[in-house]
Formats: C-alpha cells, sequence, structure tokens
C-alpha cells in the first residue's frame, strides 16, 4: 500500500532523469560551439568553445610592435575576455531553457564544468 506522496516521487525522479538527459546533450552542444570576439577593431581575435575552452587566438601581423606590447597584450586579454563572456551567457542560456526555474535554485550545484 502506497502512501501519499510516493506516486509524485517516481514521476519527479521521472523528471529528475530527463532533465539530466537534456543537460547531457546541452553540455555536448556546447562542447562543439565556437564562440569568437575581437579587439583592436579586429586585430585580435579569440574563438573559444562553450565549455569556456580557449581555442583560437588570431593576431593581425601589422600589430605586432615591438615597441609597444603592452598594447597587443591588452588586446588579446580584451579578446578573450569578452568571448569568455559571450560563451559563459550562452551557456546559461542553453542550460536555463533544460533546468528552467531550478538554475536559480541550484547556486550552479549539479551543472557540471560550470
Amino acid at each position: 500500500m502506497k502512501g501519499p506522496g510516493f506516486g509524485g516521487m517516481g514521476n519527479m525522479m521521472k523528471q529528475v532523469q530527463k532533465m539530466q538527459a537534456e543537460m547531457a546533450k546541452v553540455e555536448q552542444e556546447l562542447a562543439e560551439v565556437k564562440v569568437e570576439a575581437s579587439a583592436g577593431g579586429g586585430a585580435v581575435r579569440a574563438v573559444v568553445s562553450g565549455k569556456q575552452q580557449l581555442l583560437e587566438i588570431k593576431i593581425e601581423p601589422g600589430v605586432v610592435d615591438p615597441d609597444d606590447v603592452e598594447m597587443l597584450e591588452d588586446m588579446i586579454i580584451a579578446a578573450v575576455n569578452e568571448a569568455l563572456r559571450q560563451s559563459q551567457e550562452l551557456a546559461q542560456k542553453k542550460l536555463a531553457a533544460v533546468t528552467g526555474p531550478l538554475a536559480g535554485g541550484l547556486g550552479g550545484m549539479g551543472l557540471p564544468g560550470f
């Protein structure tokens, strides 16, 4: 004889399993996504994955000035940080579509790689 709430528990477990499968799918999609950002009018370009891994840096040869390495370093940092920001935003949107209102209550727990 089942007490009250046990049927609901089974449904909840099915929903959790479905959400886990959907999250795994999103994780795979994010690993394949490339996000690009640039700085210095396109002089420096950074490409990161949807999992916030730096994949590529491209630097236009004309901006390489041995007398002003600091400017080049600043452009690289700006491009990488913007690409990472965009990648994180994309990941949050994709995961929020799966987790819905749960995402805010998890505080980052249960979101592998984030």
